[in-house]
């Protein structure tokens, strides 16, 4: 397990790179935390370490955003948070994404943890607190 501190935004973008470098043939990310506990801005900071070119933001109401970076690679960022069943993400065809070989961040998993791949990356953020600190754990 690799365990990082972030104590402010401005320490992002190094935790992104260690969780990248860490899990270097990893494509499945799943994002564990309270709501505001940093999923999507952490996201944010892994897409900008993967050089997408798009505008990153929460797919809260669309379940999916699609992303470019700068090779033309597919970034796939999902949002479970308002499914109500697995039918739906059956219905959205979610291996299509989750075996593509694309990079997935999966904000919300808990919603449909036993139809994520073997071996996906189980990142949990933990507010700290009263201050910016985030204590992310990755394994």
């Amino acid at each position: 397990m690799l365990s990082l501190k972030a104590k402010g935004l401005d320490e992002l973008d190094q935790v992104a790179a260690r969780i990248l470098e860490s899990r270097p043939h990893s494509r499945v990310f799943a994002f564990y935390g309270s709501m505001g506990a940093g999923k999507t801005t952490l996201i944010k900071s892994l897409c900008k370490q993967l050089m997408v070119k798009d505008v990153v933001v929460s797919p809260t109401f669309s379940l999916i955003n699609e992303y470019r970076t700068d090779r033309n690679e597919p970034v796939y960022h999902f949002d479970f948070y308002r499914i109500n069943s697995l039918t739906e993400a059956f219905d959205m065809g979610y291996e299509e994404y989750f075996y593509s070989g694309a990079y997935c961040f999966i904000e919300w998993p808990e919603k449909i943890e036993q139809l994520l791949p073997a071996g996906f990356v189980y990142i949990s953020i933990c507010a700290d607190n009263g201050d910016q600190t985030r204590t992310i754990d990755v394994r």
